[in-house]
């Protein structure tokens, strides 16, 4: 009988460094670290085996289908398939935090976040073995109530959701920033870091459309806000270590029950209501500024 696999996309550092080796310390069988950069994702490892811990590396750009598709064939040849599947990596969050018709990176971000998903869908998915689980990592920024055009609000909470109203309502924000057309009050917050919210809400929105795909082989696919996380992200900043933030994900692939299914789950390991538009949930920017004034405060002390 073959091992079971667990992989864990951008886990060199951060978040995803922190699920791979509580992976490793619980998981029976085989962790897969991986990352972008290689070098950066040996040094992860070989600090791992230190630590007594021992995953298997392989590099991985998410970005990049012809390094998915080796990590693909890597995978179906040593192991046969995976159990465990955590969609971690993503580009962080630009310097600029306000409202930016910026094509290019705003693209960037979206490619990385949510169109990267796609391809990881078409290539990796098939090796997924029934029962598995997979773990979309979103975002607060990833709730629907981040969405303040009412059209696409609207839309994308429909119960009949395909894959095409998601890829539209990416391409609506990417045409809106190309012409100028999109306004701040079409995204929550006034705009800020809007392409990121953007790219976790159709992140967060295809979880839902993956989940219905693999109901029949009972995988459980689930995405998540890890909660405000002192990361290279946040520049530091947070009310999380990335050890405390690591538990959630964890508890989702190891311990929840197997009704837990399509949910959009908070970092305190509560589903709560996606669909729900005029929520508190949608990411503030107020809070992160708030964040970053103690930070330097704490540092002239």
């Amino acid at each position: 009988m073959s091992k079971k696999v667990a992989v864990v996309t951008g886990s060199n550092k951060g978040i995803g460094l922190s699920i791979v080796k509580g992976l490793c310390k619980r998981f029976d069988g085989v962790v897969y670290l991986t990352s972008r950069d290689e070098a950066r994702g040996k040094a992860a490892v070989a600090d791992l085996n230190k630590q007594g811990l021992h995953p298997e590396y392989h590099q991985l750009d998410v970005s990049d289908k012809e390094s998915i598709s080796k990590f693909r064939d890597h995978i179906q040849e040593k192991c046969g398939g995976i159990d465990i599947l955590i969609n971690n990596a993503g580009f962080a969050i630009a310097n600029n935090i306000d409202f930016s018709y910026d094509f290019e990176e705003n693209k960037k971000i979206i490619d990385i976040n949510f169109k990267s998903i796609l391809t990881i869908q078409e290539l990796i998915f098939p090796l997924l073995r029934d029962n598995g689980r997979i773990l979309n990592i979103s975002s607060d920024c990833g709730h629907l109530s981040n969405i303040r055009n009412k059209y696409w609000a609207d839309r994308l909470s429909s119960k009949n959701l395909t894959l095409k109203d998601i890829l539209e309502f990416v391409d609506w924000f990417l045409e809106g920033c190309k012409n100028k057309s999109l306004k701040k009050e079409d995204i929550a917050d006034g705009g800020t870091i809007a392409a990121y919210r953007v790219s976790k809400v159709a992140l967060s929105a295809i979880t839902i459309l993956q989940q219905k795909e693999l109901l029949k082989r009972n995988i459980s696919v689930n995405s998540m806000h890890p909660g405000f996380v002192r990361t290279d992200m946040t520049k530091g900043n947070g009310f999380l270590s990335v050890d405390q933030a690591s538990e959630t994900p964890l508890y989702i692939v190891l311990d929840a029950p197997d009704s837990l299914k399509g949910a959009y789950i908070w970092y305190d390991g509560k589903a709560v209501d996606w669909y729900d538009c005029n929520g508190e949930y949608y990411f503030k920017i107020s809070t992160y500024i708030e964040q970053l004034v103690s930070a330097v405060k704490k540092q002239n002390i």
